[in-house]
């Protein structure tokens, strides 16, 4: 990735020129066989340090809504709520792609009701893309947004904002399901999508449909055939505690968060406590 600087410049003090992540950039890492990174984050100080890191993609989940908010599911959060935190993780990052996630009832209305959701994202939170839920059924919308000048990355398999309808956690695409996911994959890459996240997909359909398009895939729950993973990070790096329930089988604990805020909490306490601190180095 060469580096870029604003054709227009950039205001009184411009920053300095960066490698950012742009599409055709993942399309070229398709292309050479060179896999893509993507972890969900909702603040400045995680998207930093993914950014350093290396990760191409930061998705600013609708997954917030229980891993910032919560709450239980993904359903309740809504636009005003994430568009804080896409704005905190865009501000933060050199790097790496941020992609604001359409929360459920902002998109599925008609595809000028996604637009103005997807506006609304691109503006106020200065996210360089969008991601939402569904396949075929959303091929006119996703034609919308693309056509208005938007980078859509979609999102088919087991759909969390749909967990109702899809009667709960189930993978997606098992028998005869499997010609129903690969004609989702198909409707989302011709209506102009970017990217498609599959999520709990059997890995040898999620091989195939990534075989088969053009475009970038991204998988969670489908296998090492797609042409990237994601995650959501509070899974990943270990923030999770033994009253939030059991990790997904998909998911890889890379690190320890948790325990290490726990046990540093616990030390910082039991020096309050016995008076330990603040000592004489840490009083003016």
């Amino acid at each position: 990735m060469s580096e870029e600087a604003a054709p227009y410049g950039g205001g009184a003090n411009p920053a300095p020129a960066v490698r950012k992540v742009r599409t055709h950039h993942l399309a070229d890492m398709k292309a050479r066989g060179e896999k893509i990174t993507m972890l969900t984050s909702y603040d400045m100080y995680t998207a930093r340090i993914f950014d350093e890191a290396g990760i191409d993609i930061l998705l600013v989940g609708d997954s917030a809504a229980n891993n910032v908010y919560g709450n239980e599911t993904s359903l309740p959060v809504t636009v005003d709520e994430l568009i804080p935190l896409t704005r905190a993780v865009a501000r933060s990052t050199k790097r790496a792609m941020v992609l604001g996630d359409l929360p459920f009832g902002s998109y599925q209305a008609s595809p000028e009701q996604a637009y103005l959701t997807a506006v609304r994202f691109m503006k106020e939170g200065l996210a360089h893309a969008i991601k939402l839920e569904g396949g075929a059924e959303m091929a006119p919308t996703i034609r919308k947004l693309v056509e208005g000048g938007i980078p859509v990355c979609a999102h088919i398999g087991f759909t969390p904002q749909s967990e109702h309808a899809l009667g709960g956690y189930r993978v997606q695409g098992r028998g005869d399901a499997a010609e129903k996911v690969k004609a989702d994959a198909r409707a989302v890459a011709d209506a102009g999508a970017f990217a498609v996240v599959m999520e709990m997909v059997p890995g040898d359909i999620a091989e195939q449909i990534s075989k088969e398009l053009e475009i970038v895939t991204i998988g969670i729950g489908a296998g090492a055939g797609c042409d990237g993973q994601v995650l959501v990070w509070t899974d990943a790096m270990g923030i999770r505690g033994p009253d939030d329930g059991k990790l997904p089988r998909f998911v890889k604990k890379y690190a320890d968060v948790r325990g290490q805020l726990l046990e540093g909490a616990k030390a910082y306490a039991a020096e309050v406590k016995s008076g330990a601190f603040p000592g004489p180095e840490h009083t003016f």
